[in-house]
């Protein structure tokens, strides 16, 4: 099935989809290894970051060839896409799915480059997602104010036809300092204006209880990348603490473990909601 006619399904069942980044392929194999003892379907995402750090054919064939191997249900997203070229070659590359990021761009700018990106994606069959709003980055203020408008979401999508819009509604990316609130009204009002998918950025530490109330009220795609990093690195100071064992194929999948336990509970989260 398309991204897009899945998306289309969950949102009209109010449940969500998780998006999950990857950066090895022991990342891959934890969320694969949820996904796959779950039975849910996943979004693998890759940011030009780590797409640097594998290389494109390297990261692409990861991803298919882990989605074919854990028998998952899955697609590749290229995860704020921050140049039309970046999208380019993804689209080159077979990603079911691209995001340009455009959101710290004048509106008229972010439209601009979202429609040349959408109009690109078209002879690919590839579905496409921008950004509107705030949405702190890592390193920058979250206390800095930007929510996304219910009549300019309206209007962008109308614009640009793009298929997914992230909205800032109180989500940032990285760790939080304090419990978040998510504007659950905004949503429900950007939810009526508009029939694009909507994307929660930044849930790693936000309350599950939330992203269910989010997913109620419009939210589908659910992006986590921070937890997983985070839930890795800790588990594997640990292990290397511990264990003067030099052979990586035994401490890695220690590692790789407490991520699949991390994403089976993201994927139950995601999952829970509706009728």
């Amino acid at each position: 099935m398309k991204l897009k006619e899945k998306l289309r399904e969950l949102t009209q069942l109010k449940k969500g989809l998780l998006a999950t980044n990857y950066y090895d392929l022991e990342t891959l194999h934890g969320v694969l290894q949820a996904a796959a003892e779950t039975k849910q379907p996943v979004i693998l995402q890759l940011t030009q970051s780590s797409i640097d750090y594998m290389g494109l054919k390297t990261a692409v064939n990861l991803g298919r060839n882990g989605l074919e191997e854990f028998g998952v249900e899955g697609w590749i997203h290229l995860d704020h896409g921050g140049s039309v070229d970046l999208v380019q070659r993804c689209l080159d590359a077979g990603f079911d799915s691209v995001m340009i990021d455009g959101s710290e761009l004048a509106f008229e700018e972010n439209v601009r480059l979202t429609r040349e990106v959408v109009e690109r994606a078209k002879s690919y069959g590839a579905h496409v997602e921008a950004e509107l709003g705030y949405v702190a980055k890592l390193g920058q203020s979250h206390h800095t104010t930007g929510f996304t408008q219910p009549d300019e979401a309206a209007a962008f999508v109308e614009e640009t036809g793009v298929d997914a819009l992230a909205v800032a509604i109180g989500t940032a990316h990285g760790f939080y300092k304090e419990e978040p609130k998510l504007d659950i009204d905004l949503l429900r009002k950007i939810a009526e204006k508009t029939a694009a998918t909507l994307v929660l950025h930044g849930s790693s530490g936000v309350p599950h209880s939330q992203v269910q109330q989010a997913i109620s009220n419009g939210i589908c795609k659910v992006n986590l990348a921070t937890e997983i990093k985070n839930i890795f690195m800790a588990s594997l100071k640990f292990e290397l603490a511990y264990n003067e064992d030099i052979d990586l194929r035994k401490v890695f999948p220690k590692a790789t473990c407490k991520i699949t336990e991390l994403v089976k509970t993201k994927l139950e989260m995601v999952g829970n909601v509706g009728g």
